[in-house]
């Protein structure tokens, strides 16, 4: 029997500051928009949230693809995971340094890999070789990161910041979405911390933490300091909540809790299952998401 498609989307968690708000606002709901074009023409879960995911990690706003987070040697690390909720297959990549779009890279896996994880040069070796174009770090690079990074290292001399603080931008891009077929995915995309080590990977990419779809549980995307989202394999956790019977709305909300009540972390996620129930939470000051049904389209900062 056909079911009624389910669209979320989230642009991360975190003190976006006033300013901000509009251009945090516009990104998720274009996603919302580009992805729902899929959902409306039948297609599947798993594309929808691979192009809203690409909207995103285009727009500049966002700590994902071009604009990203610089590392420590000013470069643009990405980290993307894709999983299907219906076979249960995924694709993710870290640590990649020249692909615009590092979710089109993980579909690729998903659709055409024995393989769940490529990193690095391997993973932008498996991109060459199935088409997606590379693309020069500095072409993902923009002033506005450049002196972001230098303010944070200038004052880093001074005394010891602190890159996990809510204050500081978590700007991870995620989607989940049910399709007319009853079938569930989710993806989520990052440029990680500033000034982050260069090789360190966060809970984005890594199955189960940051990303995870089944349809006999939930598709979950998470935001935030990532560390502590991977301690907890939160999305996992969120996701085995709702099929021990917790609608998605409280398993959300315990999710968070949990989060900090646990091991003292913030951040965000969002969450649905295979019929339609979701769920929204954040413990940072905003989250950008947005959501949209047959019935209903609505965004915001805060929920």
């Amino acid at each position: 029997m056909p079911v009624d498609p389910v669209l979320v989307v989230h642009g991360g968690a975190w003190a976006i500051p006033d300013d901000d708000v509009e251009a945090h606002l516009q990104g998720v709901r274009h996603a919302i928009a580009v992805g729902w074009r899929v959902l409306e023409r039948h297609g599947s879960a798993l594309d929808a949230v691979e192009e809203a995911v690409v909207v995103m990690e285009d727009d500049e706003s966002f700590d994902a693809g071009r604009g990203s987070f610089l590392n420590r040697e000013g470069k643009v690390q990405l980290d993307a995971l894709i999983m299907d909720g219906a076979s249960l297959r995924a694709g993710g990549v870290g640590c990649v340094e020249h692909l615009r779009n590092p979710v089109r890279v993980a579909r690729k896996i998903l659709s055409e890999s024995p393989h769940v994880y490529f990193v690095a040069e391997g993973a932008e070796r498996f991109a060459a070789e199935h088409g997606i174009p590379l693309c020069k770090n500095e072409d993902l690079i923009i002033p506005r990161e450049i002196e972001r990074l230098r303010q944070f290292q200038a004052h880093a001399q001074e005394e010891k910041p602190n890159l996990f603080a809510p204050s500081i931008s978590h700007d991870t891009v995620g989607a989940i979405a049910l399709d007319g077929k009853g079938n569930i995915a989710a993806a989520t995309s990052t440029g990680g911390t500033l000034s982050k080590a260069p090789g360190r990977l966060g809970d984005s990419s890594l199955i189960g933490c940051g990303c995870y779809a089944d349809n006999k549980s939930a598709a979950a995307s998470t935001t935030g300091w990532g560390e502590p989202i991977m301690k907890l394999v939160l999305a996992k956790w969120a996701a085995d909540r709702v099929a021990a019977g917790t609608l998605p709305e409280w398993a959300a909300a315990e999710a968070i809790h949990y989060l900090e009540s646990r091991v003292g972390g913030h951040g965000g996620i969002i969450l649905l299952d295979a019929r339609g129930n979701f769920g929204i939470a954040h413990n940072t000051p905003r989250m950008a998401w947005a959501l949209k049904t047959r019935s209903e389209e609505h965004s915001g900062v805060t929920y």
